[in-house]
């Protein structure tokens, strides 16, 4: 099994990023961020199950740098996962992996922006206590989402060319359909749990940082700390919509609703914030990244 380190690495002026899933929202956000620094991009929209074609781009684009950013989450939610399960392990399973795979062939490095929704809290991790390592078994399968994720991860960990960046709830600093924001502010109740988040404003440019070094191996790629729904939701009124309410159930409630589980958990991001220290980089705690977030949106006028 691969060990954290890095692999790949070039002469920064010979650095050509490559983005699997080219028309997505994480990809768009890496692609303007890769075209400010003045780094040579690329995207594509190739099926990652696709072999042939795709060593077909990856011989056409000679890319140093692959960040995949594709796969099948579920629309308009995971719930789709349920009832479309070939298809989720064509793409979470089988196309990861080929990718992944080419790559190697090729001496390629390779960023998979990948999920920390495979856990759960229980006695040993509970709400506001330890956060779950990266070196954790998986312990939810709850979702067939989650059970391709958890599975396809380990099986990644024995590449060597593998960076693999776990994402929770990402919010991005407007109001896209993806965002974790956006879609909680559109429910008619929202449970009320800690959970760790992804803010791409914040962590994004890490993502950067870590593939052009070439670190390889499991990164809980999430802002230190955990914030419930509660709390992001009193911030987004205070900073963008002061007359925005909303309701609470319980999870209990929630699983009346819903075709499949969710997880709740919070992941420990030290290992990250170690690291983009090297950078000179602060990786900052959840609730301040938050408030600055929202604070960006309403210079925008967004409401």
């Amino acid at each position: 099994m691969a060990s954290n380190g890095t692999n790949g690495t070039k002469d920064a002026s010979e650095k050509v990023f490559l983005i699997w899933g080219g028309e997505g929202w994480v990809a768009g956000h890496l692609k303007e961020i890769l075209q400010e620094q003045k780094e040579k991009v690329f995207t594509t929209t190739v099926r990652m199950e696709n072999r042939e074609a795709v060593i077909a781009e990856l011989e056409r684009v000679k890319p140093t740098h692959v960040l995949n950013c594709a796969g099948c989450t579920g629309r308009p939610n995971v719930d789709w996962c349920e009832d479309n399960k070939e298809q989720v392990i064509r793409s979470n399973v089988i196309g990861t992996l080929n990718l992944t795979d080419c790559c190697f062939l090729k001496n390629i490095h390779c960023t998979v922006f990948a999920t920390g929704c495979i856990y759960a809290y229980d006695k040993k991790h509970p709400p506001g206590g330890d956060g779950y390592l990266e070196a954790d078994p998986a312990n939810f399968g709850g979702s067939y989402y989650s059970a391709t994720k958890s599975k396809v991860e380990e099986l990644m960990t024995t590449y060597s060319n593998c960076l693999i960046l776990r994402l929770r709830m990402p919010v991005s600093d407007d109001l896209h359909p993806r965002s974790f924001v956006t879609k909680i502010s559109k429910y008619e109740k929202v449970v009320d749990i800690p959970n760790s988040n992804t803010i791409l404003h914040d962590l994004l440019p890490c993502a950067i940082l870590l593939a052009s070094a070439g670190d390889t191996g499991i990164y809980n790629f999430t802002n230190p700390g955990a914030i419930s729904h509660n709390e992001v939701l009193t911030l987004f009124k205070k900073h963008v919509r002061p007359d925005f309410e909303w309701k609470n159930f319980t999870e209990a409630e929630q699983s009346k609703i819903l075709k499949a589980g969710r997880s709740n958990c919070e992941l420990n991001s030290d290992k990250l914030a170690k690291r983009m220290k090297d950078f000179g980089v602060e990786v900052k705690e959840v609730h301040t990244s938050y408030d600055e977030c929202f604070q960006r949106m309403k210079a925008k006028g967004i409401k």
